[in-house]
């Protein structure tokens, strides 16, 4: 028999406890996202996973608003994060931090998903771009590797909140147990 847990029983971190609590060496960079419902779902995946920062950049809404606190469920007090206007500057700081800058988008050459080898303790920039137009080609043209989701479907890609648990889930994989 499988009873289903009640929340208590979970042992999550309070906010207080996620703050100081050692992060995974991952972070999201959101390149112009449009959706404010799909920043509050980024937030409460970073928050699921304990990454050490979301990086909002361009015109990607910040907190505090009303739907991004509806899909991130309280996670924008959680997860560190900041607004930048600009990704191209986020980058290259990162970069200067020795981070992995990983956008995830179709190009030529991308390397599948399931190919990526994820190594324990790197650093990773994961970088989600905008519904539409994707990752900026400035971006990916900066990037250390483009990555993508292999996809069975007719349709052209994913949507960013479920783009980000897959890719987050796979990234964080190798630091979980370790």
């Amino acid at each position: 028999m499988h009873r289903k847990l009640k929340n208590i029983e979970l042992n999550r971190l309070t906010v207080d406890e996620f703050k100081i609590a050692q992060k995974l060496p991952l972070c999201v960079v959101l390149d112009n996202v449009r959706s404010m419902l799909n920043v509050g779902s980024v937030f409460r995946t970073s928050d699921a996973f304990r990454l050490e920062h979301l990086y909002l950049c361009g015109i990607t809404a910040k907190p505090p608003h009303r739907d991004i606190t509806k899909s991130a469920i309280g996670a924008e007090q959680s997860v560190d994060w900041t607004h930048h206007a600009d990704t191209k500057t986020v980058i290259n700081d990162l970069k200067s931090k020795g981070y992995e800058i990983l956008s995830v988008e179709q190009t030529e050459n991308a390397v599948p998903l399931d190919e990526f080898n994820f190594k324990p303790s790197a650093k990773y920039a994961i970088i989600l771009g905008n519904e539409v137009d994707g990752v900026s080609q400035e971006v990916i043209d900066m990037s250390d590797s483009i990555l993508e989701i292999p996809q069975l479907g007719t349709k052209h890609s994913l949507n960013i909140s479920v783009c980000a648990g897959v890719i987050l889930w796979e990234a964080a994989k190798p630091n979980l147990h370790g």
